[in-house]
């Protein structure tokens, strides 16, 4: 716990408490694999060494190397998956989050660049969470986001499965349905009255705030479900300060703060809904706040002077544009105006550095990326943007952006070409791989190079146009229609972009044709198509599903009697919605990690993902009968399609029963129905051996009832 100095005032909510581990200074592991990705890239203060994620031991890991070397080594080599990277502006630290087991719960972490000094900084309670937030201008401190657990005297279980009647197919030595897990309830408290769709906090004000150095409220409603942001100091010479505590809230993260520690800029709201604000740290007061984009959660900066905020934003627009808001000394900010944006283009990152005389744009085209570098107003100077510079990209889509206080930048790229890869731009914006980054002919095993997609676009029954993109198997006869796989990306405000997916490359060595389509939902084609299945719109989502089926059969690509479908989280719902909505349509489904019930889901789900889940999907109590209705169990007689289920064993975010109880109805209305489980995964796969065994596992369900020959 933690109280402000010297207040002698009521406990807070739980501090994040430092554990030191094990230094990890040992060899790198002996295996490592050819056909690896590096993406995350956080470069030092010099510019001369990079941090970034990897998986070429198997799994995600926190790696080193040189900007320009090929003598890259591990930075922890536990088997924990690492999701993000960050290095300190004093080049001391790197912090890092992890997922024990692969789950959802996940945990910060700070090494010294050699290695040594490993610790963590939040999460490493039994049963808690942390997420990385920015380092202070200074780098003496690092926000975190806590979220608490419940004392309301539900706890949340973790990952929940059926008993063992279910007819589980767990991985090689994992644990099935049953044995050891006990059975899951209710686990999750929710909402407690709050609207379907909550309004924003008074301009002026935010709720449950401490100011930092100033006394610290009562935050007991916090721990009952809630999240708080701490500045914690990496060296342990100062104790953690609260910074900004919600209850019941959806997202909470600290993007920035001002050089001389005045403000900070926080992310929070639920999807759909995310606020920017501004927060005076002397008086915990919120100053300023603006709707943003989702999306990348890094939403933008404060100048030099902390006399302007740049904000990735679509407030009042279809794209999200770069916004300029002019701050008065009190941080309120009466100016805002447009800086940068794109006609039905979105930005899609933003980065600028510590002394913010330029900044990074990637801008989302139908999919791909366009990356440019703007100058910007010097302090106290008022006008727009400098002169915009566009290099030539050597792949279609940037993931991530570093950029380099003396000029240049490193960015994570990904192509339907290659697998994710970084490269450094010098201050001409010339691109060069990094030499410890795979080539790109190292993307597959030698023999079958990865396809190209070609973009669709398509007209839904009411009119709306969607779009996607479509993969050929290779030696496919033109003309000639295939087994074509509709694959449905998670979110679901995610987007399908031309990217190289193993999944795919699984699939089109099988003969089996893929379509990618980004039905209303996804995000790339503005708020408005992003908003278009809130409600009972969800339905139309579902049709959506089966209209880009029949388009892909009228163009003469897809055989009519032999499609499938699948997808992953909200697409794995969606597999199942489809299937038992257009049950004549399909002949074979793969549902991962999806949602069969929003019941037990938003009783089985953690309690932020919930407070999120509401304004996408609506409420668990006052939208029930809606809920219901959209429910993939609640048509289940309806299923004919034989259909596999696969999910991991710790996935918090959509509990395993999901899976377990569409599997089992299946099973009991004698439709052919199967389940894998992976261990020691969560909500994503991030193990190469259980990303193998999931690829080939589905590949081989769906070459089983649709066929990879040529159609007869």
């Amino acid at each position: 716990m933690v109280a402000a100095p010297g207040t002698g005032g009521p406990e807070a909510a739980p501090a994040p408490v430092p554990v030191r581990m094990p230094d990890h200074l040992s060899a790198d592991p002996p295996t490592l694999l050819t056909a690896h990705g590096c993406w995350y890239p956080s470069a030092d203060p010099t510019g001369e060494h990079v941090a970034f994620i990897c998986d070429r031991a198997g799994v995600p890991q926190l790696w080193s190397g040189p900007a320009r070397g090929t003598d890259a080594h591990v930075l922890d080599g536990d088997p924990d998956p690492v999701t993000e990277v960050s290095w300190s502006p004093d080049g001391r630290w790197i912090a890092y989050t992890s997922a024990p087991g692969g789950g959802e719960h996940t945990r910060v972490l700070v090494v010294r660049p050699d290695g040594t000094g490993r610790q963590v900084l939040a999460g490493a309670e039994p049963g808690s969470s942390a997420h990385l937030g920015c380092w202070t201008r200074d780098g003496t401190a690092l926000a975190v986001t806590v979220a608490q657990p419940s004392v309301s005297g539900v706890e949340h279980a973790g990952a929940g499965h059926l008993p063992s009647d279910v007819d589980g197919v767990p991985a090689a030595g994992a644990r099935g349905p049953g044995g050891a897990w006990s059975e899951r309830g209710a686990t999750a408290t929710l909402l407690g009255g709050v609207a379907s769709h909550p309004a924003s906090p008074p301009r002026g004000r935010a709720p449950s705030v401490h100011a930092m150095g100033g006394p610290v409220p009562d935050l007991g409603q916090v721990r009952g479900g809630g999240l708080a942001a701490y500045l914690v100091d990496p060296d342990g010479a100062n104790a953690p300060v609260l910074l900004y505590g919600e209850e019941g809230a959806a997202s909470l993260r600290v993007c920035d703060t001002s050089p001389d520690g005045r403000f900070a800029l926080v992310r929070r709201g639920p999807r759909g809904r995310r606020e920017a604000l501004v927060l005076d740290t002397a008086s915990g007061r919120t100053t300023f706040s603006l709707h943003v984009a989702d999306g990348d959660p890094w939403i933008g900066r404060f100048s030099a002077d902390a006399r302007t905020v740049w904000l990735r934003s679509d407030t009042d627009r279809e794209f999200a544009a770069l916004l300029k808001v002019r701050l008065d000394e009190q941080g309120a900010g009466p100016a805002v105006s447009v800086a940068a944006e794109r006609e039905r283009s979105a930005l899609d990152l933003l980065s600028v550095p510590d002394h913010g005389r330029w900044a990074l744009l990637a801008w989302n085209v139908h999919g791909a990326t366009e990356l440019e570098s703007v100058g910007l107003p010097l302090v106290d100077e008022e006008g727009g943007i400098g002169p915009r510079h566009r290099p030539v990209l050597p792949h279609e889509v940037v993931t991530r952006i570093a950029p380099l206080e003396r000029g240049g930048l490193f960015a994570a790229l990904a192509g339907s070409g290659r697998r994710p890869g970084i490269w450094e731009l010098d201050q001409g914006l010339v691109p060069a791989r990094a030499g410890w980054s795979a080539r790109d002919e190292d993307a597959v095993p030698p023999g079958r190079p990865p396809v190209r997609p070609v973009p669709l676009r398509c007209r839904a029954r009411d009119g709306l146009t969607l779009g996607g993109w479509y993969y050929r198997a290779p030696g496919r006869e033109p003309g000639r229609p295939a087994p074509c796989v509709i694959h449905l990306h998670g979110g679901p405000e995610e987007q399908e972009r031309p990217v190289f997916s193993p999944l795919y490359h699984e699939l089109l060595g099988r003969g089996l044709d893929v379509f990618a389509p980004d039905v209303r939902g996804s995000s790339g084609w503005g708020r408005s198509f992003v908003d278009a299945d809130l409600g009972s719109g969800r339905f139309a989502a579902i049709d959506d599903v089966a209209d880009c089926a029949a388009h892909v059969v009228a163009l003469g690509y897809a055989d009519p009697v032999r499609l499938g479908v699948m997808g992953r989280s909200y697409g794995g719902y969606l597999t199942m919605a489809s299937l038992v909505w257009h049950p004549d349509l399909f002949r074979a489904g793969v549902a991962v990690c999806g949602m069969s019930d929003f019941a037990t889901f938003f009783a089985g789900t953690e309690p932020w993902i919930a407070q999120s889940a509401t304004a996408k999907y609506g409420h668990p109590e006052h939208d029930r009968d809606l809920l219901r209705a959209l429910s993939p169990m609640s048509r289940i007689d309806q299923l004919r399609a034989p259909v596999l289920a696969v999910h991991g064993e710790h996935d918090t975010n959509v509990p395993p029963t999901e899976s377990e109880q569409f599997i089992r109805a299946a099973r009991g209305r004698g439709v052919p129905a199967r389940q894998l489980t992976l261990r020691d995964e969560g909500h994503e796969f991030l193990r190469a051996d259980n990303r193998r065994l999931y690829r080939r596992a589905a590949a081989d369900w769906l070459e089983r009832y649709l066929g990879g020959g040529p159609a007869p």
